[in-house]
Formats: structure tokens, sequence, C-alpha cells
């Protein structure tokens, strides 16, 4: 075997030997890479095994896991917001369509539950269906009137119904509002009428009050004008030289002509 051929077989034997090096290392790599994770802020981490949701929860941060076998799944915990449209009939039948906002959060401790039982697609198949049927639950328990005039109660209601559904899927109501109510045009017609027929029921009771008032002042002004002449007329008949006294202080000092040259005094001590 000469010089030429030896030297092949050595850059033969050390190509393999850097090539399996070159593999080693990329499957060392792989592995140390595949084995460690970070969680990010405001999630949490769900351990699946060859696909299989187990019960480990990764927090926020650096988790370490098995290469191939395991996987990690990161859930959002932060607090999220729905809003929906809501039909719903109220105690005397009226239709009643409400706009809802929720404030939700998934327990931290539960997500593994939430990823296997309904994935990341809760909002449409857990939130949407579970405030429908709080809302219309209590909705029902209202009449239209009262939903306007109750509103809180209603809303507190609606709460504790809602978060008792959601928490069963690992689902926390933070908050809750109801951001309208709207009426069929029927019953705002029938509302609007109603308050109009108040309006005017208050003003003539208030008309009704004035005249009683006005009435009553009308008496006690008679009433003191009578006793005025009662008292005068008595004051009269005890003594009548006294409407004599008044005429003369009340006289200018001139004989009417119609009485000629007669004295109105005659006839006066």
């Amino acid at each position: 075997m000469d010089t030429h051929n030896i030297q092949a077989k050595i850059r033969g034997i050390q190509a393999k030997k850097t090539v399996s090096f070159i593999a080693i290392t990329v499957i060392v790599l792989i592995i140390l890479f595949g084995s460690f994770g970070t969680v990010g802020a405001g999630q949490r981490g769900v351990l699946l095994q060859f696909g299989a949701v187990k019960d480990k929860i990764f927090d926020e941060g650096l988790y370490v896991k098995i290469p191939f076998i395991h996987d990690v799944v990161k859930i959002d915990v932060r607090i999220q917001k729905d809003e929906v449209a809501v039909g719903a009939s109220s105690k005397d039948l009226q239709i009643v369509t409400s706009k809802i906002a929720l404030n939700h959060h998934l327990d931290p401790d539960s997500v593994n539950e939430v990823w296997q039982q309904v994935g990341r697609n809760y909002n449409a198949r857990i939130i949407d269906p579970a405030i429908q049927e709080a809302v219309k639950a209590t909705t029902a328990k209202f009449t239209a009137e009262e939903l306007i005039t109750k509103r809180e109660e209603v809303k507190t209601q609606i709460k504790e119904n809602l978060g008792t559904r959601l928490r069963e899927h690992g689902i926390i109501v933070d908050e809750f509002n109801i951001i309208d109510f709207s009426f069929s045009g029927a019953f705002n017609e029938a509302i609007e009428a109603k308050v109009t027929a108040e309006q005017l029921k208050l003003k003539a009771e208030r008309d009704l009050e004035r005249i009683k008032i006005e009435k009553q002042q009308q008496i006690t002004q008679a009433e003191g004008k009578a006793k005025a002449i009662q008292i005068e007329a008595q004051a009269l008949r005890a003594n009548p030289k006294v409407v004599e006294l008044r005429w003369i202080e009340k006289w200018n000092g001139i004989v009417p002509t119609y009485w000629g040259q007669a004295s109105p005094f005659i006839g006066l001590e």
C-alpha cells in the first residue's frame, strides 16, 4: 500500500470523526436546549407527557423537562375582558336586550384542567354560554320596570350566578357590568306614556292644592271682613252719634246745592 492511499484513508477516518463529532454535538445541543424553557409573566405552563396532561404546572420563570417526551403549553392567566350581547325575557314577558361586560381570569392552579377539558377556546365554549344562561335566569325574576329601578340588585344576582357557573371550570370572575338595557319600542312608548301621565297627575295635584290654599285665603279674608263689619255694627248700635261724627270728620265745609239753606247739623246737639 502506497503512501497516497494511506493518507487518503487517514483523511477519510478524520472526516468521519469530524462528522460524528458534529452530529453528536448537535444532538447534545438539541437535548440540552430542549430540556429548558421559560414561562412568561402572567402565564402558567401545562406539562404534557406524550400529549397527555400531567398534574405539574410551571410558574413564571425557568423550567426543566425531558426532551421528546415532555412538552409545555403556555396559558395566559391575566385578566381578560369579554363583551357579550344577550337577549332575554323579563318576568312580565318583555323582550330585553342587554350588553354585558365581564372581566375574568383563569385560576392559575386549574390551568391544566382547563387545557384538558376545553383547550384555548374556553371563551366561546364556556364563558359566552355561561353569561347567556346567567343573564336569562336572573332577568326572568324581575319585571322590565324593576330591571331599571333595581339595576344594582340585578347586577349582583347575575354576577353571583355567573361566578358559580364559571368557578366550576376554573375561571374566576373579577368584575361584571351591565353596560346597557334595551327594551322594545312598544314598551318604551308605554313607559313614556306612564311618565307623562304621572307628571300630569302631579301637576293636577299641585293645582288642586294651590286652589285649596287660595280658597282658604279668600275665606279667611272674608271672615276677617265680616268680623270687622260685625264689630263696627256693634259699635254703631252702642253709640249712634259715631256716624255723624265720622261724617263731620270727612266734611269739606261745602253744603251741597240740593240742601238749599238748610243746615246739615239740624238736630245735632
